[in-house]
């Protein structure tokens, strides 16, 4: 299709943006509201239950927190992040929440219009990011309160559910952050069905100055990739300046009126990352892992399921994965009387399995699934020669080996089976996928074949940053390998959010290691409070607390 004028996106925004927020999630969303103006203190009438870190509050109750030394208030803090002030903002908003408690909140929130930042947010849909796209129906992981952002209460119908009973569904969450936005008068940073496509760094434009991904010639101007003149140094100024002596040039499209996209070219001082990672999933790397019937989500089999193309006369389904995903889409094919084949490489009793962590009260439709995990386990039957065999006999040995998986009504320790069609094989790997629906399974020494109808890989999402220079895998602690969140996060600074290797890019959420919204806040209260003080001393002046109304 031919693409439109490049300009900027639609409104009036500056030439240059201090701060412009890829990704339109609660990361986003809360970041976009502390850069706003708005403000967290200590509430006076409250009394932190952590002595030590109640005393050092009320050293500087005068001041916001955004203004105060984030390392001292973190210091002695522990929690389920393993970033400081993401623990130090959990405790805050949620006081002793891993011991059970659901004591209200110590901070108080004001607005101070003349801290405003400017920014824009740029989001593929509207407002909530990732959670548009999850299964209605399913309950988040996180209780419902801890899936709310600062200044408005998470409610259900009107009233707050239980404390044992208030998860929440992603409709019900993605509403939520939609509303939000507009609650807060957030709107007019937020630019929808927006996809960046490239993010580079630029030099401020003096004369004959080479940039990063480009170069003066003839002592003209800085000029982009593309030969353009991305700005002019000495004429174009930004408002509320808080960036350091470089610029980032972010392209990308809108995507309007259907397919119609129109191109735009943005300059801010600072960008922050804030896509999460539920955008590339992870694959096996197996033989045939890309036939038709192989899928790597979990939408796949609902849409199965909604076209009748499933059943509980078809042949088992292969599930792949020992995390929550992977459960989500066992629970969803039994209860809909399919027969299941699921294969994991850990041991059933690892300490390291999700469902070790959750609690039984609270989660019961998981521990259901962590139960037929250990007891309805594969019938050891079948079996080829001892010794592990070679991939290469893989499709020799299939017509040999196919048949139905051994089931049972009661499970292999002696109780009944919650799901008699369902068959766990735990400490085992696919080795290959085979045109005519078999899948060749390794474990025990031995390698196994069933028939199948249709494949799930559901062993998690890489973060897709391809509008990075090198996909942005030299951000990552390890810049050999991608960036994962779990096994490879951004290296960032603890207290600010910045990239160690990128000044003025900025990093938060699940690609720093926080996955949990209760989490992913932390990030926004740190580089908040970083471009703030940077603010400040620009500015040199001090915000003018008289001005300030209590929200």
């Amino acid at each position: 299709m031919p693409l439109l004028e490049e300009t900027t996106l639609p409104g009036k925004h500056p030439p240059i943006l201090p701060v412009v927020i890829i990704g339109n999630g609660p990361s986003g969303i809360c970041l976009s509201y502390l850069l706003s103006g708005y403000k967290p203190y200590l509430d006076p009438g409250t009394v932190h239950p952590n002595p030590i870190l109640y005393r050092k509050l009320q050293e500087a109750k005068h001041l916001p927190i955004t203004e105060q030394d984030l390392e001292y208030l973190s210091e002695g803090l522990e929690g389920r992040s393993g970033n400081p002030v993401a623990v130090l903002f959990d405790t805050l908003l949620h006081p002793n929440a891993d011991f059970g408690y659901e004591f209200p909140p110590v901070l108080q929130w004001s607005r101070d219009k003349q801290q405003h930042i400017p920014h824009l947010v740029l989001g593929r849909a509207t407002p909530g990011g990732a959670w548009h796209a999850m299964e209605g129906s399913m309950l988040t992981i996180s209780l419902g309160i801890w899936m709310e952002l600062p200044g408005v209460n998470y409610l259900t119908n009107g009233k707050r559910r239980s404390a044992t009973n208030d998860r929440a569904t992603p409709e019900e969450i993605s509403s939520y952050y939609s509303n939000y936005v507009k609650l807060m008068g957030l709107q007019k940073n937020f630019v929808d069905n927006t996809y960046v496509t490239s993010v580079q760094k630029l030099s401020r434009g003096h004369k004959g100055e080479v940039l990063e991904n480009g170069q003066g010639e003839g002592g003209g101007e800085g000029r982009g990739e593309d030969g353009k003149e991305p700005y002019e140094g000495n004429e174009i100024k930004s408002s509320n300046s808080v960036g350091g002596g470089a610029l980032w040039e972010v392209r990308g499209y809108q995507r309007v009126q259907g397919d119609t996209h129109v191109p735009f070219c943005l300059f801010s001082e600072n960008v922050v990352l804030a896509t999460g990672a539920s955008d590339s999933p992870i694959r096996l790397g197996v033989e045939w892992e890309e036939l038709p019937f192989v899928f790597h989500s979990i939408s796949d089999l609902g849409l199965a399921l909604s076209q009748r193309k499933l059943g509980p006369n078809s042949d088992p389904i292969l599930i792949v994965g020992a995390g929550l995903s992977a459960a989500d889409a066992v629970l969803c094919a039994c209860n809909s009387n399919i027969p299941v084949l699921h294969v994991f490489r850990k041991h059933v009793d690892d300490s390291d399995l999700i469902f070790k962590q959750l609690p039984k009260r609270l989660y019961p439709e998981y521990h259901k699934v962590y139960h037929m995990m250990r007891s309805q386990t594969h019938a050891t039957t079948n079996s080829a020669a001892n010794g592990a065999l070679s991939t290469s006999l893989a499709s020799s040995v299939c017509a040999k080996m196919c048949s139905k998986p051994h089931s049972s009504d009661k499970a292999t320790d002696g109780s009944p089976s919650l799901f008699p069609n369902y068959t766990s094989f735990p400490e085992h790997c696919v080795v290959s996928f085979q045109p005519d629906m078999k899948c060749i399974l390794q474990g025990n020494n031995s390698l196994k074949a069933f028939k199948i109808s249709m494949v799930l890989v559901l062993i998690g999402t890489y973060p897709n940053l391809f509008f990075l220079k090198g996909q942005g895998q030299y951000l990552g602690l390890d810049p050999t390998k991608p960036i994962s969140c779990k096994q490879n996060p951004i290296d960032i600074h603890p207290f600010t959010f910045e990239c160690i290797k990128e000044p003025g890019l900025f990093a938060m959420g699940p690609l720093v290691g926080d996955n949990f919204v209760r989490f992913l806040k932390g990030g926004a209260l740190g580089i908040a409070s970083c471009l703030l003080k940077r603010l400040n001393k620009e500015s040199k002046r001090i915000p003018n607390s008289g001005g300030r109304s209590i929200i």
